[in-house]
């Protein structure tokens, strides 16, 4: 069984664990607003910031100083000494790094390529800083670590799919414990990005909402250690698929991220009328709200409630399938009340499937969540969690 043993996470929601979870339950995110730093050229957008002050680098590790780096260091920070007994349990060689991004140190390339600055870079630019696998490289330098290293860029299912490594790394024998996650910063490419594919909102996300207008960016660092250590939380199960049927665009039936779920249910040996909760990937674009209804659905019905987070997250791209297995975590760990679907600014698009969307918090009833992450080019992830009994 590969157990959660420890997770840190800083996002919109708060800088630590204890802040994500008070705010989750009271349905606030100090961290999502208005964008005040001009991160879209043309318009307005809201944004998921991280608010608290994040680590420093130290001047030896210069080359790695990117804001990405740091966000993973505050997480890093939450569950230092856990991932320290694994060490020294298991040897530096034994443990693996396996991170998922899609911006990576990006932004601080814009930055150096739109400076004033004449003839060379500046001196703290690092080309490496915005190579997606820099992260990895990064936290296993970080602590000297000699096992694999590697960051996998899939778009929004990066980090989903850096557990799904995880999982296959210590059940091959050739680890045994790995820090996965992932991290995205904000940064100028991807907003104005979605807003150049007029799927970037002008105000706060309203996944599954009549009156969403698209995503809103967030950026976030979330960290778990996978072991086979006893724990509370674990992960049950995974599937991935790839529909390879357009580039940003979801299959119109949805039948890759159906074949994802039904094999993560298969390798949890479990059934779909044993889920308790469903982390939707509920981005609040038109077509992936229509089409993840209409797959939970047909595998579900509407008896299994379910939300969107990313109202309070912002859609952190590359972090957003750790992110979102941080809070399921969370849940399952601190019993907490399941989050609804906000409809207190908007109405619920009733033209959708009917996919249990909650729209009151609620405690579960069975102790077993899938979480979904369904990203561009049909690349899909699904993840399932449950309490151990042992």
């Amino acid at each position: 069984m590969i157990t959660l043993s420890a997770a840190g996470m800083v996002n919109a929601l708060g800088n630590n664990l204890d802040e994500i979870a008070a705010n989750l339950q009271a349905n606030t995110a100090p961290g999502m607003g208005p964008d005040t730093n001009g991160w879209l050229q043309q318009g307005e957008c809201w944004v998921g910031r991280v608010c608290g002050e994040l680590p420093e680098i130290a001047p030896e590790m210069a080359q790695y100083n990117s804001r990405n780096n740091r966000l993973l260091l505050a997480a890093l920070a939450q569950i230092r000494s856990q991932v320290d007994d694994a060490i020294a349990r298991y040897g530096n060689e034994r443990v693996a790094v396996v991170l998922g991004t899609s911006t990576s140190g990006l932004d601080e390339g814009d930055r150096m390529v739109s400076g004033s600055h004449e003839g060379s870079p500046p001196a703290s630019y690092y080309y490496g800083q915005q190579e997606l696998g820099d992260p990895s490289r990064f936290l296993s330098d970080y602590l000297q670590l000699f096992g694999p290293a590697l960051t996998i860029s899939t778009a929004c299912s990066s980090s989903a799919r850096a557990m799904i490594t995880g999982k296959r790394l210590i059940e091959s024998g050739m680890v045994d414990a790995v820090i996965v996650g992932g991290a995205d910063t904000l940064s100028r490419m991807p907003i104005n990005g979605f807003n150049s594919l007029e799927s970037l909102s002008n105000e706060r996300c309203k996944p599954f909402s009549a009156e969403r207008n698209g995503i809103t960016i967030g950026e976030a660092g979330a960290l778990i250690l996978l072991t086979k250590e006893p724990g509370k939380v674990c992960l049950l199960g995974v599937g991935e698929s790839s529909d390879a049927w357009h580039m940003s665009a979801p299959h119109p039936e949805g039948l890759g991220a159906i074949r994802a779920i039904e094999m993560a249910l298969r390798e949890a040996r479990i059934g779909a009328h044993d889920i308790g909760y469903i982390n939707m990937h509920g981005t609040a674009t038109r077509l992936n709200d229509e089409i993840e209804a209409k797959v939970v659905n047909q595998l579900f019905g509407e008896s299994v409630p379910s939300s969107s987070t990313k109202y309070l997250t912002g859609h952190t791209l590359g972090a957003a399938g750790a992110c979102e297995a941080v809070l399921c975590y969370l849940l399952l760990a601190r019993d907490l009340l399941l989050p609804a679907q906000d409809f207190t600014d908007a109405h619920q698009d009733m033209s959708l499937a009917p996919c249990g969307l909650l729209t009151a918090p609620q405690p579960f009833l069975k102790p077993i969540m899938l979480s979904n992450s369904f990203a561009f080019g049909g690349n899909n992830a699904c993840l399932i969690f449950g309490v151990s009994h042992d």
